[in-house]
């Protein structure tokens, strides 16, 4: 992609399918971005007018039919068009825009392309994992990470530039396409692993750090199992004011303590914590706004 001003994303035209596709089944035409699938609903998305290649795969596929269509500008969908962002240590820059020089100390840029996943560094949620992967990194390196829900893979190339090992899980294939194409972009390959899964699944990895920036009910029943107790430090993300406390009594049942919270205008939180046979610990961190 050559670098520019310019995001290369413009009109987005989207197909609303009734129905899932066979796995791998997408609709053949040049300007096909991606499909994104959620329960008995799929979404595909187009850079031009594709309504003779969507008639062609409808009817190659029986059990599918049109739902609706939408035509929305990029920056809509994403909530505003991609901008360089930084959040302590790490700086993000989409791979389209000149990148300014590194000052002394800095690391350079890590490039990220959103395409059509959220995850674009504009999240509250986003923002307080990679302050809590920081903080959790002035101790000791990351070593093996485990980061569920990956997204567009800003928390995985993060973590990896801080020297750490990282395997990088998301249920959404889309996602998982696009953070490999993100990690390949800042030629992170020989450290970061993206596999298309379920969190839970993956949960049990042997790691010595997990990141986990889900929605609450996920991470309920996820923390639900045992097999997350086999990592020392976790950050959770994603939690709702009503979701926190029974994280934090399910953590404290597990023999974890909270070393620092982060909360975004009352409404968002992001814990920290670790197994408390790894260090002695407070009761009770204080939140950072």
């Amino acid at each position: 992609m050559n670098r520019g001003t310019a995001c290369p994303y413009g009109e987005l035209h989207i197909y609303e399918i009734a129905g899932r596709p066979p796995a791998f089944a997408e609709p053949q035409a040049e300007g096909f971005l991606g499909g994104w699938c959620e329960e008995d609903a799929c979404f595909f998305f187009f850079s031009a007018p594709a309504a003779g290649e969507m008639a062609e795969f409808l009817s190659r596929h029986p059990g599918l039919r049109l739902r609706d269509t939408h035509r929305m500008a990029y920056a809509d969908w994403q909530g505003g068009p991609p901008e360089p962002f930084r959040v302590g240590r790490f700086r993000f820059l989409p791979p389209w825009h000149e990148a300014e020089g590194a000052g002394p100390g800095e690391d350079p840029p890590l490039l990220l392309d959103p395409g059509l996943v959220f995850g674009n560094g504009r999240h509250p949620t986003t923002r307080d994992c990679l302050k809590a992967l920081e903080a959790a990194a002035r101790e000791s390196p990351p070593g093996r990470v485990l980061d569920l829900g990956t997204g567009t893979g800003v928390l995985a190339l993060a973590a990896a530039s801080l020297g750490g090992r990282v395997l990088a899980v998301d249920a959404n294939v889309l996602a998982a396409r696009t953070a490999r194409r993100n990690v390949r972009l800042n030629g992170l390959e020989h450290r970061v692993l993206v596999v298309a899964g379920r969190a839970e699944d993956f949960a049990g990895t042997a790691a010595d750090l997990a990141l986990a920036n889900l929605n609450g009910g996920v991470l309920l029943g996820l923390l639900a199992d045992s097999a997350w107790r086999r990592t020392p430090r976790w950050v959770l993300s994603g939690l709702l004011r009503g979701e926190v406390r029974e994280v934090r009594r399910r953590l404290g049942l597990a023999g974890y303590l909270v070393e620092e919270a982060w909360v975004h205008e009352g409404l968002w939180h992001t814990l920290l914590a670790r197994r408390a046979q790894e260090r002695p610990l407070p009761e009770e961190a204080p939140c950072r706004s």
